[in-house]
């Protein structure tokens, strides 16, 4: 099988039998895109059989020294998502009964961790206060953050829901998160005082819970044109944590890493966290254990030397 096919088949696999999002597929088309064009243009590969350990090798070079137009070098971690998808592919194609590579065979550096960014209880409380709630659309990204906080959404999800998700008496809604996973996310009180009065303020019926007030209205398929898309969220929360003057560079992302701490702190366990966060497995939620340990702070306390001032 040539490498062009290859990467078509394996790009139809994730989308009808793994149920990969349309962005998964995207990304994976653009790595391995990248990876062929230099195939074609650089080496002798043109069918999967001829793919080895030193033809990814060149590769990874290739992207070790790749520039932009303004001669800034791929990021180490972004160099590995082009080898993760190589990777990817070779697994499919094994699993195809196909010769090719081993996937066991290619290694991923290991890059440096990056910290992990939430805000405490002071900070998100100045995030909340830059928001004017007596406009409309102050209202509307208030409701909007405060269910960021109140139930671990990723920006994706949160922009996804419809009006008829919402359930005041049992302040549960559920939703398909990533890898078409379902879970149900809570409601605080916080929360639902603020979503009642953005929608008190609502007149129109539109189906999607937030949406923009920009631009012309869009009254056919149900409002669906007038949806607050991804960007516009991530604009919004980075425009309130610059007028609050943060110290951390907050996006919607903060506030879920900010509701998983949050719980994790107050004595939640991990297992839960996991649940309502939609990871797929606990090493995933781990990552926050760190910064959520109240014992770490203690045992520093109290053997440290540097606490003992004669």
């Amino acid at each position: 099988m040539n490498l062009q096919d290859a990467i078509r088949r394996f790009l139809e696999y994730l989308e009808i039998e793994r149920n990969c999002s349309s962005l998964t597929i995207r990304d994976y088309e653009q790595y391995l895109t990248l990876f062929l064009t230099w195939c074609n243009a650089h080496s002798a590969v043109s069918q999967i059989k001829d793919i080895d350990q030193e033809v990814v090798r060149q590769f990874r070079l290739y992207l070790a020294r790749k520039t932009d137009s303004r001669g800034r070098f791929l990021k180490r971690v972004t160099q590995n998502y082009y080898v993760i998808a190589i990777r990817a592919l070779l697994r499919y194609l094994a699993k195809q009964d196909l010769k090719t590579l081993s996937p066991e065979k290619i290694d991923l550096p290991k890059t440096e961790s990056r910290s992990l960014k939430f805000l405490n209880n002071d900070q998100f409380h100045r995030l909340l206060n830059t928001i004017d709630v007596s406009a409309k659309t102050g209202l509307r990204d208030r409701a909007m953050i405060e269910m960021l906080f109140s139930t671990g959404l990723r920006v994706s999800e949160l922009v996804k829901l419809n009006r008829n998700q919402l359930n005041f008496d049992t302040r549960e809604i559920g939703v398909i998160g990533k890898g078409q996973r379902a879970r149900v996310v809570f409601l605080s009180d916080s929360c639902v005082f603020w979503l009642e009065k953005y929608l008190l303020k609502r007149t129109d019926e539109f189906e999607p819970l937030f949406i923009r007030y920009s631009r012309h209205l869009e009254e056919d398929s149900f409002g669906e044109k007038m949806r607050l898309t991804t960007r516009s969220v991530e604009r919004l929360v980075v425009g309130y944590a610059l007028k609050a003057r943060l110290p951390v560079k907050a996006t919607p992302h903060t506030l879920r890493h900010t509701f998983a701490t949050d719980l994790l702190i107050k004595g939640a366990d991990l297992r839960s966290v996991q649940e309502m966060l939609g990871h797929k497995n606990v090493a995933t939620t781990q990552i926050y254990t760190h910064v959520t340990n109240p014992q770490l702070k203690e045992i520093h306390k109290k053997f440290h030397s540097g606490n003992k001032i004669s």
